[in-house]
């Protein structure tokens, strides 16, 4: 949106195609996630094989402790059909050596860390203990590694921003794992949901009532020039007020939340308190001369 605005060029199918292609690009940072225990693994794998054709082994070098390597959870993924046939057909891996390297560093980072060691030094170990070690690698080592981070806004404009949101996809599949079952994968649009819908209607609603939309946000400040006002937070405005007019099933309060938080992320410090000043106001006008109506029980307000 922010870029169809600030562009000379009115080519709103060209917009929409790009929307719709970013997020399905969520995808893909969703199966790169996914495929970076096994990738990890491969450097732990490595790494015993090496040290036992050392000319002097240890003991520990002989006799290697391998839970991580025969972690449930990792060969679970590894097995994985649907995975690997979304990989290949999105063309999503980490072949190369430059990959190599990035997770021959973060295996050392993680070997280091207290998570590992105590996961190592577990006696008896069950699906559970598999399963726990999992999550807890890739909320704490995993999901916050600089190095992916790099990786991903060289990869992506959009995926820094995303990559939340694709986190969190990951800790869903990992926590619906059951041992001697196979690990479903979560699709990106919920099944019979109207998301994709929503995201294109929210993106043509607001350009279409770009023009009265900004006559209303005008009068309700008066006492500012439109231009001096943060683009972002116009913007955002904009997509609120639509939102609200146009999409009956989802409550006032919701819309207004939402924009509030959002303008946190993406506008300046003290746009959020600008920006529910403005949205209170516009709400009281456009229910006022009845142009917010919402369908079903308990979304009046």
């Amino acid at each position: 949106m922010y870029a169809y605005f600030q562009s000379n060029e009115d080519n709103f199918r060209r917009t929409e195609n790009e929307l719709m292609q970013a997020v399905e690009r969520i995808q893909d940072l969703y199966l790169y996630l996914l495929l970076t225990f096994s990738e990890i693994k491969v450097i732990a794998e490595n790494r015993i094989e090496e040290n036992t054709k050392k000319i002097r082994p240890t003991e520990e070098d002989l006799n290697p402790n391998t839970k991580f390597i025969d972690n449930k959870i990792i060969l679970m993924l590894e097995e994985n059909k649907e995975l690997r046939r979304l990989s290949e057909e999105r063309k999503v891996n980490w072949i190369g050596d430059e990959h190599h390297e990035m997770f021959r560093k973060m295996f050392l980072t993680i070997k280091d860390s207290e998570i590992y060691f105590e996961y190592m030094n577990i006696e008896a170990r069950t699906f559970e203990d598999d399963k726990a070690f999992a999550l807890e690698l890739f909320k704490v080592e995993i999901a916050n590694s600089e190095l992916l981070y790099n990786f991903f806004e060289e990869k992506s404009i959009h995926w820094i921003d995303d990559i939340d949101l694709a986190c969190s996809m990951v800790l869903k599949t990992l926590k619906t794992a059951n041992e001697g079952e196979v690990l479903e994968l979560l699709p990106l649009y919920k099944v019979d949901d109207d998301e994709q819908d929503f995201i294109r209607d929210l993106l043509r609603k607001t350009i279409s009532m770009d023009k009265e939309n900004e006559v209303l946000i005008d009068d309700l400040t008066k006492n500012w020039e439109l231009d001096r006002i943060a683009k972002m937070d116009v913007i955002l405005m904009k997509m609120a007020i639509t939102e609200l007019q146009v999409f009956s099933n989802i409550p006032t309060k919701v819309t207004l939340n939402e924009y509030i938080e959002i303008s946190k992320f993406y506008s300046t410090p003290k746009s959020n308190g600008f920006i529910n000043g403005i949205l209170d106001k516009a709400i009281d006008r456009l229910q006022a001369e009845k142009k917010i109506v919402k369908i079903g029980r308990g979304l009046m307000n």
